[in-house]
Formats: structure tokens, C-alpha cells, sequence
């Protein structure tokens, strides 16, 4: 092996070491205990072989809220479809002959085509979202913490619907959309 090579693979061996000394993905060995409430607990509850996301909130039912979508009327511009009939210069040639005695001939067509656009006509109405809709859950002793009360989350429909059917001070796991309501 020539010097070169032989000083090449070392220091490739070397930053591979390096790269994987400087690895942060340790496994977690973590199982949670089974939510306490009978059972009652919202989807998304993580199970007892797989380890909680840092975004899991736990905590105790305490109310659900649907803030329904808050539509308007408003305009807007009606765009139509527009077509008009346009011509081009169109190249064309053809190869003759072969060796020493090649020709080359070149002649022009004109070729039609449809030339589309959209255009403004008019306007047209429609319903215009001002504020979307939400689904949150209010939750007491956040975290395990008897003094965090009365938090408000943003979560999905089902997380929604889970707590919704949960009886009060179920508890509860689940990872929020936004905090606040």
C-alpha cells in the first residue's frame, strides 16, 4: 500500500470514530405506569412498552371546549379561461446523400395553434375562514404538579373526542397542538 493511501484510510478511520464518539441518540428505557382512572384515558395515551414523547401532556380532565369556524362572505376575482387562435414559424430539414456528396434541405411552415389565458370577469363571492376551527381540553395537575390547574390545550378531534367522553378528573395523555384555547 502506497503512503498516500495508507495516511488516506487512517484519517477516514479516525473521523469515523470521532463521528460516532460524538453520537447523542442514547435508548431510553422508560415505561410509564398505567394511567390511573380505570382505564379512562384519551388516544394517544402511550402504552406500556413504548417511552413518552417530551411533548406529552398529562394531567386530570378537567373541561372540553369546540370553538367552531368563523366564516364571512367576500369576493373575489372571477378568472375565465380564454383561447385565441395564433400562428408560428415552424423549422424544418431533412438530410441527403452520404460521405463527401451530403445535403442539407431546410424549408418553413406556418402551423396554428391555441393561445390560452385566464382573464378577469366579474367577481364571484364565497366563504372566507376568519378564525379556524379548534378543539381544546382544560386539564388539572399537569404533570403530576397539584398546583397547575386549569391549563387549556389545542388537540385533534379525536384527542377531542376521547376527553369528551372521559369522565371528570380522568387522566389523561396526550401531545397538544398549541397551549391556550
Amino acid at each position: 500500500m502506497s503512503a498516500t493511501r495508507l495516511a488516506t484510510t487512517a484519517a477516514t478511520a479516525l473521523l469515523i470514530a470521532a463521528l460516532g464518539a460524538c453520537s447523542t441518540s442514547t435508548p431510553t428505557a422508560h415505561t410509564p405506569a398505567a394511567p390511573a382512572g380505570g382505564g379512562n384515558h384519551a388516544r394517544g395515551t402511550v402504552a406500556g412498552a413504548t417511552a413518552p414523547s417530551r411533548d406529552t401532556v398529562t394531567g386530570l380532565r378537567d373541561a372540553v371546549r369546540h370553538v367552531p369556524a368563523v366564516t364571512t362572505a367576500a369576493t373575489r376575482p372571477h378568472l375565465v379561461r380564454r383561447c385565441t387562435t395564433a400562428t408560428r414559424q415552424v423549422t424544418h430539414s431533412r438530410r441527403t446523400g452520404s460521405a463527401g456528396r451530403r445535403s442539407v434541405r431546410t424549408w418553413h411552415t406556418t402551423e396554428r395553434y391555441q393561445r390560452c389565458r385566464k382573464v378577469r370577469r366579474g367577481t364571484e363571492t364565497h366563504r372566507r375562514t376568519t378564525r379556524p376551527e379548534h378543539w381544546c381540553v382544560r386539564l388539572d395537575a399537569v404533570g403530576g404538579h397539584r398546583t397547575r390547574n386549569d391549563l387549556w390545550y389545542q388537540v385533534t378531534r379525536t384527542t377531542y373526542d376521547d376527553a369528551l367522553h372521559a369522565r371528570d378528573h380522568a387522566r389523561l395523555e396526550f401531545t397538544p397542538r398549541h397551549t391556550g384555547c
